[in-house]
């Protein structure tokens, strides 16, 4: 398998780790995604379908290039999403957005805009810290990978050219 295949493999594994991850966190430790945790794990469903079209393909330099394109743009998506997830979970209480409808009422009351921005702004439920490892909650963990995937995504569009495939 050459290098490049192998590092396109790698980042796919990664994106089904965290989904298994998430899915863990919600069926089997009971921890209900808010809307902004379904707007980064759809991100990370994004990363990862670019990067096994990727890995499948074994693009020459300027289709591994364009797949780094789409792997930087949606990991900055998905790291501006998490960002504001954390900020929203670091705010004092007092200053905690109202817990607002489900994103499946929003989605079925409101035009995809208009549910997209009141899913950006946040509410109370998104503020909710329901789980830490060495002190970073699900987002600022999420927000850490998706910084590495916006790295990984360069290293595709910098990468010397494939001299073992």
């Amino acid at each position: 398998m050459s290098k490049q295949r192998t590092i396109f493999i790698f980042g796919f594994l990664l994106c089904l780790g965290l989904m298994a991850a998430a899915l863990y966190f919600q069926y089997a430790m009971k921890l209900e995604p808010c809307p902004l945790c379904i707007i980064q794990r759809l991100f990370v469903i994004g990363l990862g379908v670019v990067l096994l079209a990727g890995g499948l393909h074994n693009p020459k330099m300027w289709g591994r290039r364009i797949y780094g394109i789409l792997t930087a743009l949606l990991a900055a998506s998905g790291a501006a999403v998490a960002a504001r997830h954390v900020w929203l979970q670091n705010l004092p209480p007092e200053q905690v957005p109202a817990c607002g409808p489900g994103l499946d009422y929003m989605l079925e009351a409101f035009p995809f805009t208009k549910t997209l921005q009141l899913v950006l702004l946040g509410s109370g439920e998104c503020a909710k810290v329901d789980w830490t490892f060495l002190g970073l909650g699900i987002p600022a963990w999420t927000l850490i990978f998706f910084c590495g995937f916006i790295v990984f995504g360069f290293m595709l569009i910098f990468m010397r050219a494939n001299r073992g495939a």
